[in-house]
């Protein structure tokens, strides 16, 4: 009876001081981002564009059935993905075991003594432990907070790695395209300057050129058939850097196609703010200003005294059952500057975290204004090229009838082809330019890939 007197009055002192319990919520966790936030205009200013919402799916956009395999492939095989989903259970395990200090903890102990008549041990006591540290001022209830956020920000970290992958795997697709198109292209004109070498040494066999004109294509021959190589070296190149990305062996098996069209559909991008709630490595570095703000709470409080409690049941030797209620206080009155240090420690960290934050911020919204003001931009540099290079390509074929007809000689022939080879491939180049700017200022929106 006395036994459960002392139980009954020790649970009622720890109800008593638990009322003393502060409770945060994660608006006031978050609220030292307030004067780390840049102050963002009602709209973005690199760009006219309508108010809407961003599509989930952004990569469907290109229209491209390879390229959605390729994305679905590395987002199941990339290592380096698998490491990041890896690191999101490494954080959760972290979260349990800080939200298992709240908890008692209960264990079964036992004491062998003495031998019986046949040599074997004897039992000298047993027992059931359960010890338990209240949680009166709400330290550990900071640390399981800050725990928690520190998950959510790893959390946060691989769904935005998910849409970086996502996005590498589009690019290097366009890169591989673009070569094999630039190589197509390339080796037409070796086709073109062969057929006009075997034409320039018939004339000069029967007299009507010199060797000198004869050299002049021989060697445009000649570089345009290294060119043709040049682009083989780099499509190899590329086919396997997207082979590693998405966990294939660089074998170069995978083949791009002969086509690089920019033909993308219109993005209705709303307020400049909304990427602070969409983003996930904003969304990261936000829940990491939480987590400091719970952990510089949490060792705030180290100063205050610490109660814990403490039950067992047993039987001894003798089969007299035992049991027990303890309790115990722990006020700490000199540590060398250990607690003070520690305060210090997790205020440095909450403050870099509010700057971070900031700093990503500032940098996300620079991303999106370069990404819209590229999407204007690069479609008229593309409309430039494309008259460019379709003029220079009408000059060549006009300045090969002047040729044939003696009014130019063979080295300004050549030189219009050499400009019209260069704005093509400058076309090619703005074309895959405009495809990784859409790439990229989805990345920059948060856009998702579910």
């Amino acid at each position: 009876m006395r036994t459960n007197k002392i139980l009954l009055l020790s649970v009622a002192a720890l109800l008593i001081l638990c009322g003393c319990k502060r409770n945060y919520s994660h608006t006031e966790a978050t609220a030292g981002t307030n004067g780390a936030k840049t102050a963002t205009p009602e709209k973005w200013a690199g760009t006219a564009v309508d108010s809407g919402t961003i599509k989930d799916g952004w990569i469907h956009d290109f229209n491209d059935a390879r390229l959605d395999a390729l994305v679905s492939e590395a987002m199941k095989n990339n290592p380096d993905l698998q490491a990041s989903a890896a690191k999101v259970d490494q954080a959760n395990a972290l979260a349990k075991q800080a939200g298992a200090a709240l908890l008692p903890t209960v264990g079964l102990g036992g004491q062998l003594a003495g031998t019986t008549a046949g040599g074997t041990a004897r039992p000298q006591g047993a027992g059931l432990g359960i010890s338990w540290e209240a949680d009166v001022w709400g330290r550990l209830g900071q640390g399981e907070r800050s725990a928690e956020e520190s998950a959510k920000a790893v959390q946060a970290d691989y769904e935005f790695a998910r849409q970086s992958l996502a996005a590498a795997t589009a690019r290097n697709w366009f890169l591989l395209n673009e070569i094999e198109v630039q190589q197509d292209f390339l080796k037409s004109i070796v086709d073109i300057l062969e057929k006009m070498n075997s034409i320039e040494e018939r004339k000069q066999k029967i007299g009507k050129i010199s060797m000198l004109e004869v050299n002049q294509i021989r060697a445009q021959l000649a570089s345009a058939r290294d060119a043709v190589t040049q682009a083989e070296l780099a499509k190899q190149e590329a086919a396997r850097s997207l082979e590693t990305l998405i966990r294939r062996y660089p074998s170069n098996k995978l083949t791009g196609q002969d086509k690089l069209i920019a033909a993308l559909p219109a993005i209705p991008v709303g307020q400049p703010s909304s990427i602070l709630e969409r983003r996930p490595d904003l969304i990261a570095a936000k829940d990491r200003v939480a987590a400091a703000f719970y952990a510089e709470k949490g060792a705030e409080l180290l100063h205050l005294p610490r109660f814990t409690f403490g039950s067992g049941a047993g039987i001894n030797a003798l089969g007299d059952a035992i049991a027990g209620l303890t309790a115990g206080l722990f006020a700490p009155l000199y540590t060398g500057g250990e607690i003070e240090a520690e305060v210090e420690q997790a205020t440095a960290v909450q403050k870099e975290a509010i700057a971070n934050y900031a700093s990503t911020a500032l940098n996300a919204f620079k991303e999106v204004e370069n990404g819209l003001a590229g999407e204007k931009l690069l479609k008229e540099r593309e409309k430039y090229m494309s008259q460019a290079a379709a003029e220079n390509k009408k000059t060549f074929e006009l300045a090969q009838i002047q040729y044939k007809v003696g009014k130019i000689d063979l080295f300004e022939l050549l030189s219009h082809q050499t400009k019209w080879i260069g704005s093509e491939m400058s076309l090619l180049d703005v074309r895959r330019e405009r495809l990784d700017n859409r790439v990229n200022l989805h990345l920059a929106l948060g856009g998702s890939f579910e």
